[in-house]
């Protein structure tokens, strides 16, 4: 009874997807929430704003644990590390209002779609739907499987069948009712916060209820001046955050804005087609493609005719796209399985732009609604906006900690000032104002201001170099990057191809080479005809636009492109694209030839496909081109040549691109239906043609940038979808691999019947002649990176097939892999995520820089992901680069690590600064005195707070640093700096407060200034808040406040020059001119108000004179306190000679999971394997190795 329970009490959410949740049912108790209430009226709101932070503990306090079918509120958990809680209240939809004709009582389903979740979460005879909202998602409650489940979207069990005769006729009217009230509108729909909504968010912020306690505390005690100052500090600071957050509200809100008020032409079965406002749209609607350009406000199946989209606004990639209707075959399989990765191809995406429509003989172009409103594919993009994952990143937690030993400390202070005047007998309301007032001292109540004022300042500087941040938070973690994983083509290398040469096969041999450019056209034959065909170019505005590499293969040719409207004669339908002889071709026996269908090109599957007619011809030609090694898969084993791939590997060494070709005639008859055609049937018994070699050089700026990563120990990795050997050859061009090193390509293989998965290690045959023994090869560790001597190393080199197979079968291999591995070639968009996650677990902080489609799902991924794109509002990445080359790296890696110290500078700052008042004070609670308010206006308004608006005005240094700048706050030199300073402070605070009563000239109630002569009868009671009435003691005025005034005043500007640390970080402290300049009108400030004698300025200030020698043995303290913290922090703590030998000394290892493993590995004599073969054990993950297995010239 009780696991049964406990089952229907919580379970997943959203399971094996990225934003899986966990549930837990909870129900109200009247008796437990009329508590809370007495709680927060007694607490004056304190409890309420408690619970606002902590939701799980609002919902276990109010509520009590049930089935989730018995639930009225809901808990939500994230399943990520993070653990973070939301509540939710269940709510219910009343279909009863409707007035159905489908009785209440009737068993038969409200919805035609019998697999439709909508028929298993409606409650008869009620009518009635429980359901949840979450992230913009609804959910409605299946009484089936007793879980919540996803609306707004087609159930994904459909066979292409089904959604072809389910929804190629349209819903009814009444189900079309039945959808847009339990799914919801479609459309995305992004309010502009309202300010006052923004502001309240932020000031209910942790640290800005501190701050308003601290600020009610200090208002209450007359210390009105430096209170005014925070809060206009903390207005501002707010204000600046408010904006932005209202900034990018308002980008978003329009970039969304325009698809939800599109009209289109919607088909039912009742009413026939009618224009709606696309809002009212609903999953399973068909609706009609007119060849008007339309922003598509769903997401849609393609279900009769083509048409071409731009998906620029999601992806970046401004390149027109073909898209294919949705196959009607009988498969049993569902839809995106039948079509495998190929199923993007059939599907329009919410927020791309239909371009261009391309309609059968049987009618216009039509779409069914896939997925609508937040399910759609922008929805989702939106969402990730919206709800973006947390970031792990030490300092972050780290902050935590630290604020709480630093109100431990102020905890202290407080029994402290409890124990001194409660023992002096003096009134309780002292005794509270006084033991709180030390309470908030050591905490910097600013942090939050002087944070958001740094990355203001980073984020300023970034945009000067083109280089735009949409997650702010993400600029600190920039400063730790110690690997980037690089796109090859358009990243590394330049974005257009140029066409090198052709090399023809003919009876299972290569010809010559037909190299470009050339005096004689390509002759006409099979391979001129696919070159001229075999591509997903279209004709806009009277130009031919699509993918480089197409538009290079087909000027090649020298044959035109007709506009694509235009009606053929004989030769297809509307809107077929024909291409015909240029002027300047080769001779053709041929009018023409058009394209009458594509199987369009997809990353996972790495070719394509199409279907043409040569003009006046009645058979059918099928033209494939893709990755050289693919194509030859789907050709007859008597067309490849033997030497294919030795003749591959020539081109591919020496960097080339390179595309195979191959050729089918289709006997299909007359009027046959293209889209109805099988792929992988039309696709099989191919001839080949032959190969076509694209250059693609480095740019410019790729070389530089990736030694300059070397040098700076930040490694450099490879992953794209080009074939291996390019990548490989790229690599070393590029310097990522260097001449002397090894390459050991990595092969895995699926089980195939009794063999199980194997696993092949060989050296590269560029290397061999340089290959030793495994124990010759020592680890990639990043200490011994060097670009002059790189003598001894190696680099693994994979597939993404060979990488999926070893993350499935070989898990315990991956991570000894990936210390060391630096090209992955043929990689998938999925599996380019999922690498950038695996080099995650392994602590590595990840950056990603691409240029294309291919990379957004890896550019959300990483740690920071640049998009190298010139359109700023792009939101496909954290980071966007108007300057297209990957110099914009090193730039974002210097300005994070100059943002991550001025960080740290800041919180070491205002920690000592704090401290450094808190010492001061508890020694005057002492004696039952205290700073003046003027004093402490000084301090704060004149020293500390100008320091933390400008420490980080300091700028990057221009070289990057062969190591990090330290991640952690609770780490050895953090703590040493600030508790070394701090004892360094109380041991010259104490000094000072014990060595001035031993002056003869020393009176413990000072009656007199002693300033002049004329002044000798000045009254000493003194206009501030503090001073008392005449004939009592004053809590200001003591040779002991003037003393450890100035004492700890000086003191703070010391500490500013000490933690203003330039290089190798940050440029030093003069190239800083606001703040040099601060720092020494502070210094001229102090220092006069220590050595003047104007009666009227110590009056105000609640100061005395002193004689001079003990003013110059206050001088002597501060320069000794000068010179012992500048030599702690700069020649102890910060020497990166001396630190590792402490290391050494106390036997100190990093504990990040990559370092762990070059360690291990350097210790195993028998890695890497080379010349080896493992296969994985059955039902066990032992791994049997083969050491005498050698590779054959065939592999």
């Amino acid at each position: 009874m009780g696991e049964t329970f406990w089952k229907d009490h919580s379970v997943l959410l959203n399971k094996d997807e990225e934003n899986e949740l966990e549930i837990f049912g909870y129900k109200t108790q009247g008796c437990r929430k009329a508590l809370c209430i007495a709680g927060y009226i007694l607490s004056c709101g304190a409890l309420l704003l408690l619970f606002h932070w902590k939701p799980e503990w609002d919902v276990w306090a109010n509520c009590t644990r049930c089935s989730l079918e018995e639930a009225d509120v809901v808990l939500l958990r994230t399943t990520d590390e993070f653990q973070r809680y939301t509540r939710k209240k269940v709510t219910w939809i009343d279909l009863s209002t409707l007035a159905l004709s489908v009785g209440s009582s009737s068993d038969g389903p409200l919805v035609a779609d019998k697999d439709s979740v909508i028929n298993r979460a409606i409650m008869k005879p009620q009518l009635k739907m429980r359901c949840i909202q979450v992230q913009k998602i609804r959910y409605v409650w299946d009484f089936s499987v007793k879980e919540f489940k996803k609306v707004g979207s087609l159930e994904d069990s459909n066979t292409c069948q089904n959604i072809h005769h389910k929804f190629g006729g349209g819903l009814t009217r009444e189900e079309r009712k039945i959808r847009q009230l339990v799914c919801g509108p479609n459309a995305i729909k992004v309010e502009i916060r309202p300010i006052w909504k923004l502001l309240l968010k932020e000031i209910l912020n942790p640290s800005y209820a501190f701050q308003a306690f601290s600020l009610m505390l200090w208002l209450s005690q007359g210390y009105i001046e430096y209170s005014v100052a925070i809060i206009i500090l903390s207005t501002i600071s707010v204000g600046f955050t408010v904006y932005h957050l209202r900034q990018q509200s308002t980008k978003l809100h329009n970039f969304v804005e325009e698809h939800n008020k599109v009209r289109v032409t919607v088909c039912t079965k009742s009413e026939g087609c009618k224009e709606l406002e696309s809002f009212y749209l609903v999953p399973g609607d068909l609706f009609l493609l007119d060849g008007k350009k339309l922003a598509l406000p769903c997401d849609a199946v393609l279900i009769e005719g083509s048409c071409i989209v731009n998906e620029g606004m999601l992806t970046g990639e401004s390149i027109p796209v073909t898209k294919t209707p949705l196959p009607l075959t009988e498969s049993l399989l569902p839809w995106k399985m039948h079509s495998m990765e190929d199923y993007r191809s059939h599907v329009l995406f919410c927020g791309t732009e239909v371009i261009q429509t391309k309609p059968t003989g049987r009618g216009p172009v039509r779409a069914v609604v896939l997925h609508s409103g937040f399910n759609t594919a922008k929805g989702d993009l939106v969402r990730s906006i919206l709800y973006p994952k947390p970031v792990k990143f030490k300092l972050h937690r780290d902050a935590f900690k630290f604020i709480i030993a630093l109100s431990i400390i102020g905890m202290f202070g407080l029994i402290y000032t409890l124990f001194v005047f409660v023992s002096h007998k003096k009134p309780v309301a002292d005794v509270v104002a006084m033991s709180l007032l030390l309470l908030t001292l050591p905490v910097p109540t600013i942090l939050t201001s002087a944070l958001t004022t740094n990355t203001l300042h980073i984020q300023r500087r970034l945009k000067k170099k083109k280089i735009f941040c949409i997650k702010p938070q993400r600029i600190n973690i920039c400063g730790q990057i110690n690997l980037v994983c690089f796109d090859k083509t358009g990243t590394l290398t330049e974005n257009g191809l140029d066409l090198w040469g052709v090399v023809p096969s003919e009876g299972s041999w290569f010809q010559k080479i037909h190299k470009f450019p050339s005096s004689t056209p390509l002759p006409w034959g099979p391979m001129c005809g696919a070159m001229a065909s075999c591509h997903s170019l279209v004709v806009l505005d009277k130009k031919i636009q699509g993918d480089p590499l197409d538009l290079k293969m087909f000027e090649g040719t020298h044959w035109e492109m007709e506009d694509s409207s235009t009606t053929l004669d004989g030769a297809g339908a509307v809107g077929t694209c024909v291409v015909r002889p240029g002027l300047k071709a080769s001779s053709a026996p041929i009018e023409g030839i058009a394209i009458l269908h594509q199987f369009p090109f997809s990353s996972g599957l790495q070719r394509m496909s199409v279907i043409s007619q040569k003009i006046g011809e009645e058979h059918y030609d099928l033209y494939m081109k893709g990755a050289p090694e693919i194509v030859a898969s789907f050709c007859r084993q008597d067309t490849v040549p033997s030497n294919f791939l030795k003749e591959l590997k020539t081109y591919t060494s020496q960097g080339f691109r390179v595309i195979a070709l191959a050729h089918k005639v289709l006997n299909l008859g007359k009027d046959v239906d293209m889209s109805n055609l099988e792929r992988m049937e039309a696709e099989s018994g191919l001839a080949f043609l032959g190969l076509l070699v694209m250059e693609n050089c480095l740019k410019q700026e790729t070389k530089p940038v990736l030694r300059e990563l070397a040098a700076a120990r930040i490694r450099s990795v490879m992953v794209t979808g080009d074939n291996l050997q390019t990548a490989i050859t790229v690599a070393r061009n590029g310097g990522m691999i260097h001449t002397a090193s090894k390459v050991i390509l990595v092969e895995a293989n699926e089980p195939e019947g009794s063999t199980p998965a194997s696993i092949a290690w060989r050296v590269a045959e560029d290397c061999k002649a340089n290959t030793a023994a495994p124990h010759e090869l020592c680890a990639n560790t990043e200490e011994e990176i060097t670009l002059e001597v790189e003598t001894c190393n190696y680099h693994f080199a994979m597939t993404g097939k060979s990488y999926q197979v070893i993350r499935k079968h070989f898990s315990s291999l991956l991570p000894k892999i990936l210390v060391n591995a630096t090209v992955f070639a043929r990689m998938s968009p999925v599996q380019k995520s999922s690498l950038i996650e695996e080099f995650q677990k392994l602590n590595y902080y990840v950056g990603m820089c691409g240029d294309a489609a291919n990379d957004c799902r890896a550019l959300k991924t990483a740690h920071a992901g640049i998009l190298l794109s010139e359109q700023e509002a792009s939101m496909a990445s954290p980071f966007i680069s108007q300057i297209l080359t990957i110099q914009c790296v090193p730039e974002l890696i210097r300005e994070g690590r100059a943002a991550l110290v001025a960080s740290f500078a800041v919180v070491k700052y205002l920690t000592l600064c704090n401290l450094i008042q808190f010492v001061g004070t508890s020694l005057l609670f002492w004696q039952l005195q205290i700073f003046g308010n003027h004093q402490y206006l000084i301090q704060d308004m004149v020293i500390i707070l100008p320091v933390c608006l400008t420490l980080s005005l300091s700028e990057a240094y221009p070289k990057l640093a062969p190591y990090r700048p330290p991640s952690q706050l609770i780490s050895p030199p953090f703590l040493l700096s600030v508790i070394l300073n701090v004892c360094f402070t109380v041991i010259m605070q104490t000094c000072g407060f014990l060595l001035v009563k031993q002056q003869s000239w020393y009176v413990t109630l000072a009656s007199q200034r002693h300033c002049s002569p004329e002044n000798q009868n000045m009254s000493l009671s003194s206009p501030g808040q503090n001073s008392t009435g005449s004939g009592a003691p004053s809590m200001v005025l003591s040779y002991e406040d003037t003393t450890l005034w100035s004492l700890s005043s000086i003191n703070c500007i010391i500490v500013a020059f000490v933690y203003s640390k330039g290089k190798p970080f940050r440029k030093p402290i003069y190239t800083n001119y606001v703040f040099s300049i601060l720092l020494a009108l502070q210094l001229a400030i102090c220092l006069f108000l220590l050595l003047a004698d104007i009666d009227a300025v110590y009056s105000r200030m609640q100061l005395l004179c002193m004689p001079v020698i003990w003013r110059a043995y206050i001088l002597l303290m501060l320069l000794v306190n000068f010179c012992v913290s500048l030599f702690t922090e700069d020649v102890i703590l910060e020497n990166k000679h001396l630190c590792p030998l402490v290391k050494a000394w106390f036997g100190y290892q990093s504990n990040s999971q990559y370092r762990k493993w070059q360690r291990m590995l350097q210790r195993d004599p028998n890695w890497p394997p080379v010349n080896a073969k493992d296969f994985v054990a059955k039902n066990t993950e032992e791994v049997y190795i083969n050491p005498t297995y050698e590779h054959t010239d065939k592999d």
